[in-house]
């Protein structure tokens, strides 16, 4: 059986922008309810609630949140026969359109799905188990580029096999995955609502919320056998928009948390890992090297933006393999560095603003 939503008895009422509110909170009962935020997404999300209504496991109800698109977005998906929620006015960003549909939640657990992403068949189905553990207030998957074409699309494909491969794993098995991601998790409702749903005070409301269930003592996994397929940044205008917001959000978050995450074991030093891959790696990386090979007229120190090649092959060689994409893992291995010079650039960007100027960057950019 696919989506049971005609089937299920709704007691909360649907709010489409016509003066209806949602139900006082009822006592939560058992299944899943899909958040989908979706701004101008007319072109994308009809493929995401079709990869919803063919989940192996039923989700009991789907709602989009149409926040005051200008495309049509909301037609689509009423046309699909799910709930639409329209707010009086534009939210401003995905945390504020999904807060403002977690009001209307009365399931056990909450799902949250970008607009431009779909799933596995059975990708709601793998992460389920993972919260038989009561400590577990959230569950994430392996993401992969739904397009590998364009140099970006590229670069993102070799950058998501290699961390969801390797960094994610080890996050995993020290039960501190450092994002539950954005694009696509599953969520304990009552913890999510008791952490007053995705908080807007950094524009990366996913590493904060993920963060601040560690602070409370809960717990986050990482199920690879979960896939989705979000659609990643074609070009650089989209891609600017996305990187400035991740690495703008990655500094806010590490600000606000840090008195606090310090002195959690293993998420302490994998937040100064990460730090440091953003700070003094992009340092080394854009220009340390340019200038040792300047100063000693030597293209000898060069060698350090290819030196880790064999670290990056190795666990994405072989997730392709599995994948059967090796020789699209190979065409792709180039953009990869491309994309890591860019991320760099962003990074210490994002540091000197935020850190050095005191310039905090709060707009939200959808950038995919």
């Amino acid at each position: 059986m696919r989506s049971n939503i005609a089937m299920e008895e709704r007691s909360i009422a649907a709010y489409s922008g016509d003066g209806e509110e949602p139900a006082p909170a009822l006592k939560s009962r058992r299944g899943v309810t899909v958040l989908v935020p979706a701004y101008n997404e007319a072109a994308s999300i009809a493929d995401t609630i079709k990869s919803l209504l063919g989940q192996t496991v039923s989700v009991n109800r789907i709602i989009v949140i149409d926040d005051v698109s200008s495309d049509g977005t909301g037609d689509v998906a009423r046309k699909l026969g799910v709930d639409v929620l329209v707010p009086p006015k534009n939210t401003g960003s995905k945390a504020g359109a999904q807060n403002y549909a977690l009001a209307f939640v009365d399931t056990e657990f909450t799902m949250a799905i970008d607009a431009d992403t779909t799933l596995a068949p059975d990708a709601i189905e793998r992460l389920l188990p993972a919260f038989s553990d009561k400590k577990v207030a959230a569950a994430c998957g392996f993401v992969v580029p739904r397009y590998v074409r364009t140099v970006w699309e590229r670069g993102r494909y070799v950058e998501y096999l290699f961390a969801f491969t390797f960094y994610k794993p080890i996050q995993d098995f020290f039960q501190r995955p450092l994002i539950s991601s954005g694009c696509f998790s599953l969520y304990r409702t009552d913890m999510l609502k008791d952490n007053s749903g995705w908080r807007m005070r950094t524009l990366a409301e996913d590493m904060d919320l993920t963060w601040s269930y560690y602070i409370k003592g809960h717990g986050v996994r990482f199920i690879p056998e979960a896939v989705c397929y979000p659609i990643e940044p074609h070009n650089f205008l989209f891609l600017k928009k996305q990187l400035k917001r991740w690495s703008h959000g990655f500094v806010q978050n590490v600000r606000l948390h840090w008195p606090e995450i310090r002195r959690i074991p293993y998420l302490n030093w994998m937040v100064t890992v990460a730090l440091w891959d953003a700070t003094v790696a992009s340092f080394v990386y854009l220009i340390l090297f340019p200038f040792l090979s300047i100063f000693f007229l030597t293209p000898l120190f060069l060698l350090g933006y290819i030196i880790d090649i064999p670290a990056v092959l190795i666990p994405t060689l072989s997730a392709a393999i599995k994948r059967k994409e090796t020789l699209q893992l190979l065409k792709s291995l180039p953009a990869f560095f491309i994309l890591r010079t860019v991320n760099g650039i962003f990074m210490l960007e994002a540091m000197w603003s935020e850190i050095v100027m005191k310039r905090s960057f709060t707009v939200y950019e959808k950038g995919h």
